[in-house]
């Protein structure tokens, strides 16, 4: 008798566990490309200007970059913050390890330069904007396992749609 039930049960809700299947598939797949080939990133703030806006940017970035060692200088990359490990930060790499690099140190108040070699297993990152960006010259030089991806393409706003290019540090 409950083996004729759930018989019955299976063949009523057949499309039902199709649907779930088909669903469950999916989420598995979105799972995977977020977490390792690529990712949607909101980013806003003033550290980035004029590259990106004050106003939300919404960016595409790979992932794979950074795990095949092929970031370099002038990529614009994401990165966990090593100063606040919940957030996590659009900068531009100025230098890569081995790179020496030279930049001012607090531009808001002197024109004092400071270089230093960027140790191995490290990226240098920098805002386009040095008067309002906390990145390497605060917190130092950033572990190449705190890199989380490299921006390629800005989505929004429409007017900005497109790749973003690389740029070499002046």
């Amino acid at each position: 008798m409950g083996v004729s039930r759930l018989r019955e049960f299976i063949t009523k809700n057949k499309e039902v566990f199709n649907q779930a299947s088909f669903v469950a598939q999916l989420i598995c797949i979105l799972h995977l490309n977020k977490t390792h080939i690529s990712t949607v990133v909101l980013s806003h703030g003033p550290s980035m200007l004029p590259t990106l806006n004050i106003t939300p940017d919404l960016l595409l970035a790979e992932r794979l970059s950074p795990r095949l060692g092929k970031v370099g200088t002038g990529d614009i990359v994401i990165v966990r913050s090593p100063v606040a490990p919940r957030k996590v930060v659009t900068k531009r790499v100025i230098g890569v390890e081995g790179d020496s690099v030279t930049y001012v140190v607090d531009p808001n108040t002197s024109d004092r330069c400071e270089t230093i070699v960027v140790p191995k297993g490290h990226i240098w990152v920098q805002g386009d904007n040095i008067y309002a960006s906390t990145d390497s010259r605060r917190f130092g030089p950033v572990p190449y396992g705190l890199l989380e991806g490299r921006v390629f393409f800005r989505i929004w706003p429409p007017k900005d749609f497109g790749p973003l290019e690389r740029k070499l540090h002046k």
